[in-house]
């Protein structure tokens, strides 16, 4: 109830203050475990890619938020859950594989840190891709969050990785973590979604 009313409120306020639309959101599948994979530009970003979407989306946040009075509480019961700074924890892997298998939606920034451009990504959301056999779909968040100029969140098609699963895990590691990439680049460049 609490995410909803959350959901609705900021559903209308990025309408008003970015102009926010969404393109693809037919490609989220409606159920199953699904890992959000998204570029990193703004701390706005975990309420761009989520709130056009029907269904919950869960998504790391740093430790530190929930030890703030008000603000751990409104993070913990938007459904974030604490990852420590430096490096993700036995514990945040394991709450991370329980959603997905579980079969809701997480989001996740391969890249780790927030880039104007695509940088570096880091292995986390292909190893949750591999381990967790979640659908995996790509987002790319086109604007710069100036007030009222336009803000775009395109969602691609799932992406099969069903090719990698037979791999060394390191290689396959990498080559998911490179197709992901490729695919959220694409949807940067393209401002449309990817077929797969």
């Amino acid at each position: 109830m609490f995410y909803r009313f959350c959901r609705a409120l900021l559903r209308a306020l990025f309408a008003v203050m970015y102009r926010l639309e969404a393109i693809g959101l037919d490609n989220v599948p409606k159920e199953g475990g699904v890992l959000l994979c998204s570029n990193h530009i703004s701390v706005r970003d975990p309420i761009t890619v989520g709130i056009k979407i029907s269904r919950q989306v869960k998504f790391m946040a740093k430790a530190e938020l929930f030890k703030v009075p008000v603000l751990g509480m409104i993070v913990t019961n938007l459904g974030a859950f604490p990852v420590k700074r430096g490096g993700v924890s036995k514990e945040s892997v394991k709450t991370s594989l329980k959603i997905l298998r579980g079969g809701e939606i997480m989001g996740i920034f391969p890249e780790g840190t927030r880039h104007s451009d695509s940088g570096a990504a880091k292995k986390g959301a292909a190893t949750f891709a591999l381990r967790s056999g979640a659908a995996v779909v790509p987002a790319a968040i086109i604007g710069n969050y100036k007030l009222f100029r336009k803000m775009k969140v395109i969602y691609g098609k799932p992406i099969d990785i069903s090719e990698f699963a037979d791999m060394d895990s390191g290689e396959a590691i990498e080559a998911v973590t490179e197709k992901i990439m490729s695919r959220i680049r694409e949807m940067q460049q393209t401002g449309q979604p990817t077929l797969n």
